[in-house]
């Protein structure tokens, strides 16, 4: 594979691979490229022995050459530049009373494109904007329309934690987020609390989710029935992060916190749900029962008469017991002289 690096052009912004053969390049290094706007300038992000091949998508273009101090101070101005061309982009916008909010622009390295990013609610018709931009600047114009989540990233600002968009100072790439996850923290469904500055949900919902979800797949659900030594029991409060347990008997009404360690030292190793008692060990209970039960035919014993003549007659069995223990019973009576018939009598 051939010594291929990965350049930045803005600040957290999306990484972009190169083939860098016949240069030596490290992380900071500057150099040209060509995009799809024309020659900029880029930052090496990523050292040749640090990418990962699955990333790679063939072809690659080369890089162009180093950047010289001469393309870093045109590079330069052309930001200075471009944030001029803007504030008379946005100007020519509200003349046209185009519904289009103008978020940044910049320059390709020799000034022949002017490239102006723009969000909108729907699809605006901004020919005739380019083409009076156009005249103006002097250079061919681009429009780029982008999400809100890029146009928060473009503008950048603070967070409700205080801290600067996670988006605009180092978040690359924009990750899958569903209200799953705040459910999953616990965090309260208000649209106002769990969305930032671009309106979607936070990205940071996803940071703490994977732990979240395996702290929570080792408690009980809430509103599940447990069998306990003082009785049904149903949870009806956790704790994630302190795997903590509230229980509420159902017979008495009484609460009872418990840690989840507790829990299952106390109930075992797993705990048992009552639809696991009810649905599996109970069918099984029984049929252990049925296989113990007595046989449908009584076994007979011989016994003596009052009159001295022997017969067989059926012994009864006690309801629920096994004819092991009831011919035990049948001994110790015998053994303290009553047998099955009672003592015998005195012959004539």
């Amino acid at each position: 594979m051939a010594d291929v690096v990965g350049v930045r052009f803005r600040e957290a912004g999306r990484i972009y691979y190169f083939d860098g053969s016949g240069f030596d390049l490290n992380v900071g290094t500057h150099v040209v490229v060509e995009t799809s706007h024309g020659q900029e300038v880029g930052r090496v992000v990523v050292a040749p022995d640090q990418v990962v091949g699955s990333e790679i998508k063939e072809p690659l273009k080369p890089i162009v050459r180093l950047a010289e101090p001469d393309d870093l101070e045109k590079a330069g101005a052309n930001k200075a530049r471009a944030a001029e061309g803007l504030a008379v982009a946005k100007e020519k916008a509200a003349e046209h009373s185009l519904p289009m909010r103008l978020l940044s622009a910049d320059y390709n390295l020799d000034g022949s494109q002017f490239t102006v990013y723009f969000s909108a609610e729907d699809r605006v018709d901004f020919r005739a904007l380019v083409r009076d931009l156009s005249s103006d600047q002097g250079t061919r114009v681009q429009f780029l329309q982008v999400g809100e989540r890029d146009r928060a990233k473009m503008v950048d600002g603070i967070g409700r934690c205080g801290m600067r968009l996670c988006c605009s100072s180092w978040l690359t790439a924009f990750p899958t987020i569903s209200i799953k996850m705040a459910k999953e923290q616990d965090l309260t469904l208000n649209p106002s609390k769990i969305s930032g500055a671009c309106g979607r949900l936070l990205c940071c919902l996803v940071y703490e989710y994977d732990q979240y979800k395996e702290l929570r797949g080792q408690l009980p659900r809430v509103g599940a029935t447990l069998s306990t030594p003082a009785g049904v029991a149903r949870v009806v409060g956790l704790s994630v992060l302190k795997q903590r347990v509230t229980l509420r008997l159902e017979e008495t009404g009484v609460y009872h916190e418990m840690a989840a360690d507790e829990l299952r030292l106390q109930y075992g190793l797993a705990v048992r749900p009552v639809e696991l008692i009810e649905q599996v060990e109970k069918p099984m209970f029984e049929e252990e029962e049925r296989a113990l039960s007595p046989l449908s035919t009584p076994p007979s014993v011989e016994i003596e008469t009052a009159e001295g003549e022997a017969g067989r007659v059926a012994a009864p069995v006690p309801s629920g017991g096994s004819p092991q223990r009831a011919r035990r019973r049948r001994r110790r009576r015998r053994r303290r002289g009553g047998g099955a018939g009672g003592p015998s009598a005195p012959s004539a």
